[in-house]
């Protein structure tokens, strides 16, 4: 089969499309034929060497796709030759065929497409744990959400007004304040303008916002700032670099909550994956999650895809296409 890998850690032109064995199918698992592949930012810091990869070179990156099993392994029920499947977390994803555990499987109904699939799932199920476990957003509440034009962003943005919120999004663009403003946000700032003051003096009361959702990270003590009394700070990455140390006092005096986030701390079993993905599915049929139109790239121009991601141009998803 033909995949992208690559034999050392280094910048986008270490990648290769070239040809790999095929996968052996084992007990437990299923061989899926990839239609679609997602891109993530992870796949740059496992190419960088920054995460940590299984295996030995030649290394595969790619965690995310959907497409169609071709083998069954042993012991393997309620699964067929020709299901159509999609999942979020299995690595060697960047090949033709992937070999996929049960436990990793979402089943895809026909009225949503690979390219969806590929698409919501992995920053999908992430915004949607943000919205429901980390902090339920309730409808009237004011929410700020940190890149807003990002992918997590996007979905978090349109989550949140799928349940009544006001929702401010910040951004370092116009162009991608624009992103945001059409995924569904009320009002968005700019992280060089003084976006605190904005978010206060725009805000009900001028008392603050209930929740704000950070990936920045540096950014955090601003969006403790702009949080009302009983408010709480979901912090969740680390993109604009590490955190300042949060003081306990000062969560103690303003009666204010840090909690952190991660997928996989709250999508632990496979039932929990499925009826996930389900509510996903179902708020792109009702058109509270829209998707627009991904870029795409052949899994054979991989090396000019991440260039595109690590360029921070895109505002979106990145498809990749065996």
């Amino acid at each position: 089969m033909k995949a992208l890998v690559f034999d050392h850690f280094g910048g986008p032109e270490v990648l290769e499309y070239r040809d790999i064995p095929d996968p052996e199918v084992s007990a437990g698992h299923v061989i899926v034929r990839m239609k679609v592949i997602g891109l993530n930012f992870a796949d740059i810091y496992r190419r960088k060497g920054n995460y940590h990869l299984k295996g030995t070179p030649p290394y595969i990156l790619g965690y995310e796709g959907a497409g169609v099993i071709e083998q069954v392994g042993p012991g393997v029920s309620g699964l067929s030759t020709g299901d159509r499947i999609a999942f979020a977390d299995v690595p060697f994803a960047n090949a033709e065929l992937v070999s996929v555990p049960v436990d990793k499987v979402i089943p895809l109904p026909g009225d949503i497409s690979f390219e969806q699939a590929s698409a919501v799932l992995l920053q999908g199920l992430t915004a949607h744990y943000l919205v429901h476990d980390s902090y339920p957003v309730q409808s009237g509440e004011e929410v700020l959400v940190h890149a807003a034009a990002g992918g997590v962003g996007q979905l978090l943005t349109q989550l949140c007004k799928a349940k009544g919120a006001r929702v401010f999004g910040l951004t370092s663009s116009e162009a991608k304040k624009k992103v945001a403003l059409e995924a569904g946000a009320d009002e968005v700032m700019l992280y060089n303008e003084k976006w605190t003051k904005a978010v206060l003096a725009r805000s009900t009361d001028g008392g603050g916002v209930h929740v704000a959702y950070d990936s920045v990270g540096s950014t955090l003590m601003d969006s403790f700032a702009v949080v009302r009394t009983r408010g709480a700070v979901v912090f969740y990455g680390m993109s604009g670099g590490d955190p300042q140390p949060v003081d306990p006092r000062m969560l103690m005096d303003t009666s204010k909550t840090l909690t952190g986030g991660d997928l996989w701390n709250h999508v632990t079993t496979w039932e929990d994956r499925v009826r996930r993905a389900e509510a996903l599915f179902e708020e792109i049929r009702a058109g509270r999650i829209r998707l627009g139109e991904p870029p795409r790239f052949g899994l054979y121009e991989g090396a000019e895809a991440h260039r595109f991601l690590e360029s921070r141009k895109s505002t979106g998803k990145i498809l990749l296409i065996p």
